[in-house]
């Protein structure tokens, strides 16, 4: 079957929405979605979105813009953050007139709570910048802008995987997508296609990603010849529940609570002596595997503890409902009585498909664009984050850069000419179908993803060396071929979550090699990369982005300067 739209928009986040919504004022818009809309995976987000309201403490969009650039690392590009940030009041307004219901002062204002990383006056003392709805923001977001595309008339295409984007000559020309209900594949052509498909967090053993977020897009376009930047940049949340992954929001530290080790300290005083827990997550992450690794961990073992025993149970049952039904039903802990076990968890992709401030795909590291391509949210990687992201950023940063990429698309499809999708790109699709589905393969999806996702968490996480980087991109080799053995033993169409599966894993394996590959490149220590082989930050060598091409020879890795505008690096301290 074959669909005409004016924009194609895949994914259903909250980038994903806001662009529809601003594309639907200029044409026909359909998004195609892996999950129902409301389950897309920016509802998982707690703690909240970032704006220097000032309802609470004195704020300006000018610290927010430094506590930014500094929290990057210096990596993010400062043209693009001081965009983010100036916008951002006007973004929580908007969000307020399309009907989210953000938690309230007394006086009837937007309610905001400090954050990691977020301060005033340069840096001065931390500050309640994260506007939130309790500790379901992302939640309350989604489901607001939900009912605006609905509003209008925006066409969703609910369990909807996209399967290959087709560019021909330098254009986009739309998607092949198979409907997992039924297993029929469906074209959908369209003058202007936004990735939004979110992030790709299951490349690890542990993390707080749904399982939906394999990246699927990412390594199509990858595997296109489109550049993937800083991919060695995965942020590590501070505070997963031990064993779970399931996260523990920032807000719970803003909050009032406070991270000890084995002997009951409060250990972040020593690595962050002014803003302690409240340090970037990428500090906060690097401390608490210190600890354990230097036999602080609770009973000797690999976590440690998140106290909120001090903090009044009233704030705990109205700002934090949501952490404290996880902890009682997944850990049987009341926070309001016990410390809670935490331990890093794999969280946020700062790297991804190279756009610029309008969202436009580049195809090089020198700027040229995809025509008719956009991405938003955090598959992207328009270097707002550089090398870090600030917790309460990234909804941000959907939301502004949806919206731009939205406006940009009905922009271009105003004067572009309607394209169609190759006939050759819906036969190379089902080719590929046919050839997983009846390979004569020995290996079994789950098994395959299962020791993938060890080796990168072992490997390539929190801390990582050239000897374990090197070992890896060999061993990742060997899943590539494992992967391409795969045998589907479900011959069905409807709901073949298996074949699935198999699609998805190859696309994670891809990302790891890209991930393992930008990684072995960079000789230094910066925000969320850590090398215990080169612990020092390098200015002078690497205050530069990544990209990652795929050949025909391999990987090959090109780079660009760090666009710098007003704030010059210095030594990161808290």
């Amino acid at each position: 079957m074959v669909h005409h739209f004016d924009s194609l928009i895949v994914g259903s986040g909250l980038a994903g929405l806001r662009a529809a919504i601003e594309a639907s004022r200029h044409g026909s818009v359909a998004v195609l979605t892996k999950l129902y809309p409301t389950r897309s995976h920016s509802g998982a987000a707690q703690g909240g979105i970032g704006a220097a309201l000032g309802n609470e403490e004195p704020d300006s969009p000018e610290w927010h813009f430094y506590d930014t650039v500094k929290g990057s690392d210096f990596l993010g590009d400062q043209g693009v953050i001081e965009v983010m940030c100036e916008d951002a009041i006007r973004t929580i307004v908007e969000l307020e007139h399309l009907g989210v219901p953000f938690s309230r002062t007394p006086e009837g204002k937007i309610a905001q709570r400090r954050f990691g990383g977020h301060t005033r006056d340069f840096g001065a003392a931390p500050v309640r910048r994260a506007c939130y709805s309790a500790d379901r923001t992302g939640h309350a977001i989604l489901f607001a802008l939900s009912e605006q595309s609905e509003l209008q008339g925006v066409k969703i295409f609910p369990e909807f995987q996209v399967l290959d984007i087709s560019i021909e000559n330098g254009r986009c020309r739309g998607a092949v997508a198979v409907n997992v209900r039924t297993g029929d594949l469906h074209v959908f052509t369209a003058q202007a296609t936004l990735v939004a498909a979110g992030g790709y967090g299951r490349i690890f053993r542990t993390t707080s990603n749904a399982l939906a977020s394999t990246g699927d897009c990412l390594s199509i376009l990858f595997n296109k010849g489109i550049p993937l930047e800083d991919m060695e940049f995965f942020q590590f949340h501070p505070t997963g529940l031990q064993g779970l992954g399931i996260l523990i929001t920032e807000g719970a530290r803003g909050e009032g609570g406070v991270l000890i080790n084995a002997g009951g300290e409060r250990f972040m005083e020593r690595y962050a002596p002014t803003i302690k827990d409240l340090a970037p997550r990428d500090m906060v992450s690097r401390a608490i595997m210190t600890e354990i690794r230097e036999g602080r961990g609770i009973d000797g073992r690999e976590y440690v503890l998140l106290d909120l025993t001090h903090v009044d149970r009233r704030i705990i049952d109205e700002r934090l409902p949501e952490i404290s039904t996880f902890c009682k039903i997944y850990m049987g802990i009341d926070p309001s009585e016990k410390p809670i076990p935490v331990l890093p968890t794999a969280h946020y992709a700062m790297g991804g498909i190279p756009t610029d401030v309008d969202g436009r795909v580049l195809r090089d590291e020198r700027g040229a664009a995809v025509e008719g391509l956009y991405a938003a949210g955090e598959c992207a990687c328009v270097s707002v984050h550089g090398a870090n992201r600030l917790g309460c950023n990234s909804l941000l940063d959907t939301v502004v850069f949806g919206r731009r990429a939205g406006m940009a698309m009905g922009r271009y499809i105003k004067g572009a000419e309607r394209v169609d999708v190759p006939k050759s790109a819906l036969d190379r699709v089902r080719g590929e179908l046919d050839s997983l589905l009846n390979g004569p393969g020995d290996e079994q999806a789950g098994a395959v993803r299962d020791a993938f996702q060890e080796v990168m968490m072992s490997r390539c996480s929190v801390f990582r060396n050239e000897e374990d980087l090197f070992a890896l991109t060999g061993e990742l080799q060997a899943f590539r071929e494992r992967a391409e053995r795969v045998k589907i033993r479900d011959k069905g169409r409807i709901f073949n979550t298996e074949l699935m599966e198999a699609i998805e894993l190859r696309h994670l394996i891809s990302l790891g090699e890209a991930i393992a590959g930008s990684a072995l490149q960079r000789r230094e220590s910066r925000g969320a990369h850590s090398r215990e082989d080169y612990p020092k930050r390098d200015d002078e060598n690497w205050l530069k982005h990544t990209f990652a091409f795929r050949t025909e020879r391999g990987l090959e890795f090109r780079f660009k300067p760090v666009t710098i505008t007003r704030f010059q690096p210095v030594e990161r301290k808290y």
